[in-house]
């Protein structure tokens, strides 16, 4: 199988680019791009492209298989991978959700202005890495039971309002109000239950963070109002999700579906999209599991919300006021939702792999502040750039099944990341330019490092420019808690 080059690929608009069906005899659909033309060059020199080929031949994919901007190369589909399945018979590939189901980011909103918190960072960011346990394997302050363990899987962050962890009002303000129905805690096995028992409230390793920020800039001023942002605010940035449960998830069903494609004829061009029909026992378990670690995912982001008000109330007292949450959203999910394919919308199975849902004005789902501007999109930079906060746009719907991209991206391997930054070196040079950061290790600074990512202004530009989401405002880094 050919690599895929520029040669292969043809321009539709000036941000949408499409691999045709022809360029390999197993392709259902086509496979289209979502970049500017300057970073396409970058895009094609990882597997990445091959990766999104061998997505398109998934059975009952609709459409086309899509990338974000931000995408490069992950485990079987690539990150930022997009592609929805016919309801019910298609396909359900874990590789297309990701190990780490229902990574995701907050955002919480706070009273205080830049200057009020500039002589308390360093305190503040002290207290946020020891409220907030952070670093691999690492367990929190809970402990679940197994009655607790399976309340949490088949409620989600509803577990943490009837805990007083959380009030009931925050609930809207969560993709899918923080719990997905079809979750079944029998689905889930006792060694991923073992793996979250303990990690509830932590963080993680590798790119997740807390991250306190001020907004910068402001784009589109009625719906920063409508999210309850103005320029110089400090915000507070949550990015993890559901640890070794969701991790054990993800291994133990695609071990099971690698030996039961044979059973439903699946041949596939990668043994890392294993997949089934979403129909078959099989998939439900497996979907059914997913919703499960979805919603530890979200239960433990709230959990984090409820260690950072502890920080928060800590280090300012009554004067800081409370951290109001504006929304919350996953990057690595599945989700049954209907889209306009072909004549008419259908219900699919839309897989999102470091991609961020995007939907436009009018979903019913949104709170009534935010109904007429569109769903929150937050997308996170690097410990050294800008974060961006988005709102979707009806034209994500036609365009990319209501997706958007989900970060950066990374264009350095860890591995690489490691041997080109020193890292005590630009810890220093972060601080000197502001930047508190607390982490459990220099590898984890090194790995994180802001040249490990690609520009995440480019990213954010060509989705603006695109008309699938809109910049609301740009926010800037202030401090980092990392594993």
């Amino acid at each position: 199988m050919g690599k895929v080059t520029k040669e292969h690929i043809n321009k539709l608009t000036d941000y949408l680019w499409e691999i045709p069906k022809t360029f390999r005899e197993d392709m259902r659909v086509p496979a289209r791009i979502l970049v500017s033309e300057k970073n396409l060059d970058h895009i094609i020199e990882d597997r990445s492209l091959n990766q999104l080929v061998n997505v398109t031949t998934l059975p009952g994919i609709r459409k086309a298989a899509l990338v974000m901007p931000d995408v490069h190369e992950g485990y079987g589909f690539p990150i930022g991978g997009v592609a929805a399945t016919a309801y019910p018979h298609g396909a359900i590939s874990p590789g297309g959700i990701g190990y780490d189901i229902n990574c995701g980011v907050r955002l919480l909103t706070s009273k205080l202005n830049k200057e009020d918190v500039e002589d308390h960072l360093e305190p503040l960011s002290k207290e946020l890495y020891t409220q907030v346990p952070s670093g691999m394997g690492k367990g929190g302050q809970i402990r679940l039971f197994a009655a607790q363990m399976d309340k949490v899987l088949s409620t989600g962050a509803e577990w943490c309002v009837q805990q007083g962890y959380a009030a009931e009002e925050e609930l809207k303000y969560i993709e899918s109000h923080g719990k997905l129905k079809w979750a079944d805690p029998k689905c889930v096995s006792q060694m991923a239950k073992n793996r979250g028992f303990d990690q509830l409230g932590t963080i993680g390793s590798g790119n997740h963070f807390v991250e306190v920020s001020f907004v910068d800039e402001i784009y589109d001023r009625e719906a920063a109002n409508a999210f309850g942002l103005h320029k110089n605010q400090i915000v507070v940035m949550v990015h993890t999700g559901s640890r070794g449960l969701g991790h054990q998830v993800a291994t133990d069903h695609i071990r099971i579906m690698v030996t039961a494609m044979r059973n439903y004829d699946i041949t596939l061009p990668d043994r890392e999209l294993a997949c089934v029909p979403f129909s078959s026992e099989e998939g439900k378990n497996y979907f059914k599991a997913m919703c499960a670690a979805a919603n530890y995912a979200w239960c433990n982001r709230q959990m984090i919300s409820w260690e950072i008000r502890n920080a928060w109330e800590t280090v300012f007292g009554e004067k800081g006021g409370q951290l109001k949450l504006m929304y919350d959203i996953a990057h690595n999910i599945a989700k049954i939702e209907a889209h306009t394919v072909k004549a008419g919308q259908e219900k699919v199975i839309v897989h999102r792999k470091g991609a961020t849902r995007s939907f436009g004005p009018g979903f019913k789902e949104l709170p009534k502040e935010y109904l007429n501007i569109g769903q929150p999109v937050i997308i996170p930079g690097s410990m050294g750039t800008c974060s961006y906060v988005m709102a979707g746009a009806a034209k994500s719907h036609d365009l990319t099944f209501g997706s958007c991209c989900h970060g950066a991206g990374r264009q350095l391997s860890r591995r690489a990341a490691k041997k080109s930054v020193n890292a005590p070196l630009l810890k220093q040079q972060l601080r000197e330019r502001g930047i508190f950061i607390e982490a459990g290790s220099f590898r984890g600074i090194a790995e994180e490092a802001p040249i490990a990512y690609k520009d995440v202004n480019r990213v954010v530009d060509t989705v603006h420019s695109s008309g699938i989401a809109k910049k609301v405002a740009q926010l800037k880094p202030l401090a980092v808690i990392k594993g």
